[in-house]
């Protein structure tokens, strides 16, 4: 069992935690931490006892200003970012309603896509919560909030699952998996979204955040960080 603490890790720093994970601080400084999420962790506490374990109350035992800016689903793996205090909480939350943060992810998809890779695509279907089924999340062409992805593939091999690369343009509710479900590319090891009858064996949710770009609260420095997902 791994005991708490912060120690070095190829050029980073990591926050060990007794469980599995190893959960690494891809940078820190005194307005912002970014984070390589594990898959399987909760980004903030969910309802319940037992969901109080995430990844923001893991952060702010080593660093109490953190506060938090977006989240990433349980399932999904990747780069995270927090604030550290108020202010700069307040600008990198304004920043990323107004679409000024660039996120990319990687994520293997069913389906066969049939488009030459790197060839980008647009999804650009409004979503809304399915209440009667929550947390999923479904396209509502009448009253569901805009909502846009651009995808592309980036390798393809026949029947098996193709990856491919997304970028969200807006920041709805589980958006890359029902945007790739209602494209008929379901993201593999979705519990939610996979097609009914459809064989899925993969042990998680095969959707990583792998890019991260916006300018720095304080310094205006551009700031880019890239993770390579494990699959």
């Amino acid at each position: 069992m791994a005991s708490e603490g912060v120690r070095g890790c190829s050029g980073a720093s990591a926050l060990d935690y007794p469980s599995t994970s190893v959960l690494a601080l891809v940078y820190a400084d005194a307005a912002l931490l970014v984070l390589d999420k594990p898959t399987g962790l909760l980004s903030v506490p969910g309802r319940g006892e037992d969901k109080q374990d995430c990844l923001s109350a893991r952060v702010q035992r080593h660093y109490p200003d953190a506060l938090v800016v977006h989240r990433l689903d349980m399932g999904t793996s990747g780069l995270l970012l927090m604030a550290r205090g108020i202010a700069a909480q307040r600008t990198l939350s304004q920043a990323f309603a107004a679409r000024q943060v660039h996120k990319r992810y990687v994520a293997l998809v069913g389906g066969s896509p049939t488009q030459p890779p790197g060839e980008w695509c647009v999804i650009d279907l409004p979503l809304a919560v399915d209440w009667p089924n929550r947390p999923r999340s479904m396209v509502q062409p009448h009253g569901g909030k805009a909502s846009v992805t651009r995808w592309r593939v980036l390798c393809a091999n026949g029947p098996s699952p193709a990856r491919v690369e997304l970028e969200p343009l807006t920041g709805r509710s589980h958006q890359l998996r029902v945007h790739m479900l209602a494209a008929g590319h379901p993201i593999v090891g979705d519990p939610l979204y996979a097609l009914p009858g459809t064989p899925d064996t993969a042990s998680r949710l095969m959707l990583h955040a792998a890019a991260l770009a916006f300018t720095h609260p304080i310094s205006g420095r551009s700031m880019h960080f890239s993770s390579a997902a494990d699959f």
